[in-house]
């Protein structure tokens, strides 16, 4: 159980105060749906992207009803060796969302590519009998993490980035070595279920909209995923969607957009006819190759934002959109992926000055005239 949790019924002062315009979560309200945001832990006085930076803290309890942490679920964070949890940095993300009133998504039980393991699972020993000591360790850690926060987190992302997008297959890691790529994830997700049965489980992944013309191998690679998992009976409800869509061309949007469309309609339609829901789980905009120009930049962003998020808005199994994030100042976006000219992205809806951006109005926009999502 959460150490030192208050009680989740205060309710933010300032989300139930009257605004004008709307927030982003109560236009999102008027389809029957949420918006909210990632965040990261900081020490009061840090300049992050945190609830304990005030100018921040407001965005978010005026916009969002939902959080999800950036990284502190990870294993890199709370599991520092074997045998040790440190779970200091989200017990204090959930305390202050259960302060304020915000619904809670745990990201992530396990980041499959083994690239971002702690050093000491990339290197683990396994012993003479690996799967079984593959699932003790996978199934420890889920047990683990459900226990302590019990009913304080209503969705999690079971697995993350299961697929490599080059072949289409499960990842191989140590894991997948010791237990099978089907097994290690179909452990996860009943081990979730057994552990959370009130959570939404999902699988989440970065597939890509602007790559499906000419490159549908990660998006076939999910649909066989899904649909494995359907014909195994893994207790699977979502696929969460990352949407850090990306700005590749210096067209107009109209035309990056016809190119997109049709393909990942059609990847949504199979996802939706397996009986998944969507999650949109990490929205931002990677404006990359848009022009130099502030005014152009932010109203390409703008533009391409709206006409992606009508596409998803077209499907009633959305439910949750969430940002990677409300202000520039924070993005991950710009040491990830740094622009010719060297400037900060502009890929959230707040500018490095904690002032809303075209991208917060074409958002609003989007969500108000949405059609209404599943119940």
């Amino acid at each position: 159980m959460l150490a030192g949790s208050v009680a989740a019924t205060a309710a933010s002062a300032a989300r139930a105060l009257p605004l004008s315009p709307p927030s982003l979560d109560a236009m999102a309200h008027y389809s029957g749906r949420r918006f909210g945001s990632a965040v990261n832990w900081g020490k009061p006085g840090e300049d992050r992207g945190s609830f304990a930076n005030p100018a921040y803290a407001r965005i978010l309890e005026r916009e969002c009803s939902v959080l999800v942490p950036e990284n502190e679920l990870k294993w890199q964070w709370v599991r520092p060796s074997r045998d040790r949890f440190e779970f200091a940095q989200f017990d204090a993300i959930a305390e202050y969302a259960m302060a304020n009133g915000f619904s809670l998504r745990g990201h992530t039980l396990f980041w499959l590519p083994q690239k971002w393991y702690p050093d000491w699972l990339a290197k683990i020993d396994l012993g003479s009998r690996p799967a079984s000591a593959a699932e003790a360790l996978l199934a420890d850690h889920v047990r683990t993490v459900c226990r302590r926060y019990g009913a304080a987190i209503y969705s999690y992302d079971a697995v993350n980035e299961a697929i490599e997008p080059e072949t289409g297959q499960i990842r191989d890691t140590v894991l997948t070595r010791a237990l099978g790529g089907e097994a290690l994830l179909d452990l996860m997700f009943h081990t979730a279920r057994a552990e959370a049965p009130h959570a939404q489980l999902v699988y989440n992944d970065y597939m890509s909209w602007e790559r499906t013309a000419e490159d549908p191998v990660h998006m076939r690679g999910v649909l066989r995923l899904l649909e494995g998992f359907r014909k195994r009976g893994t207790p699977v409800d979502a696929l969460g969607v990352q949407s850090h869509i990306r700005l590749l061309k210096k067209e107009p949007v109209a035309a990056i957009v016809r190119e997109s469309e049709g393909p990942w309609r059609a990847f949504l339609d199979e996802v939706v006819a397996m009986g998944f829901d969507l999650v949109i789980t990490e929205f931002d905009v990677n404006d990359q190759q848009a022009p130099d120009d502030i005014a152009v930049r932010d109203q390409m962003v703008a533009d391409y934002a709206k006409a992606y998020l009508e596409v998803m808005l077209d499907y009633p199994q959305l439910r949750d959109i969430l940002a990677w994030g409300m202000v520039d100042r924070y993005s991950w976006l710009t040491g990830f992926d740094p622009r010719r000219d060297r400037s900060i992205k502009r890929g959230t809806p707040y500018d490095e000055a904690f002032r809303p951006k075209p991208l917060r109005t074409s958002l609003g926009a989007a969500f108000a005239n949405a059609k209404k999502g599943s119940s």
